[in-house]
């Protein structure tokens, strides 16, 4: 039977249970704005890690804004995922993917001020990186996130969602040393496991990140000594 969730808060105490059974080593956790904010913040304090955001823009078919056939994310260099298949069947040609990437990597850098300015970032290089979203629909912003956060050569990428559809876990399995999913949707059912899944703004993840950070200060990171 699925899994249902009250809201993303208990979405991310529920993954914190799985997570905390893996040999992670001062882990950082990764969260994909907005909703993943909310599941990731409980698993930043449990672990007593630090909170990351990594930003994905989607790439909409022509006159199908809901209808994604890939994603744009802000790492250096740019990292660009495109289902050529659906883009050719859907008439999205390279001048209209280089429109849809110019605009993604513009909407990308004024989430990034409007949630980090100020704020230092944390390197991931050599520790383990626990990647968090509220769920997965297509894939293609998981995907796009995975594959851009590589480059920053973490220790072990740790790929943790409560819930998606299993094709797609299986898709992105290889992007991952580790997959954490609590529960298998159908194809865009995110939604049906949670009693509220409402929209967040910016202020609240801008309040939310201030409320990890601040309890980080406090707080050593988890190191696991048996490695």
């Amino acid at each position: 039977m699925a899994l249902m969730f009250y809201d993303r808060a208990d979405a991310g105490r529920q993954l914190v249970g799985e997570l905390k059974a893996l040999p992670l080593n001062a882990p950082v956790v990764v969260a994909l704005p907005r909703g993943g904010v909310v599941v990731a913040a409980e698993v930043a304090r449990a672990l007593h890690a630090p909170l990351e955001l990594v930003f994905v823009s989607k790439i909409s078919a022509p006159q199908q804004p809901e209808f994604a056939i890939g994603a744009v994310v802000d790492v250096a260099p740019t990292e660009l995922v495109i289902d050529q298949k659906i883009a050719r069947m859907v008439g999205a040609d390279d001048v209209y993917i280089e429109a849809a990437l110019r605009e993604g990597i513009l909407k990308n850098t004024r989430r990034r001020a409007a949630y980090l300015t100020g704020r230092e970032p944390v390197s991931l290089a050599a520790r383990d990186v626990v990647v968090v979203d509220d769920g997965i629909a297509t894939g293609c912003s998981m995907h796009a996130a995975l594959a851009g956060l590589r480059r920053s050569r973490p220790a072990r990428l740790v790929l943790a969602v409560p819930v998606a559809p299993r094709d797609v876990i299986e898709r992105l399995a290889p992007l991952a040393d580790e997959v954490v999913c609590l529960t298998f949707s159908d194809a865009g059912a995110v939604a049906m496991h949670y009693v509220d899944f409402h929209q967040l703004d910016d202020k609240e993840v801008v309040a939310i990140l201030r409320a990890v950070d601040a309890a980080n200060a406090t707080e050593p990171p988890l190191v696991d000594r048996a490695r």
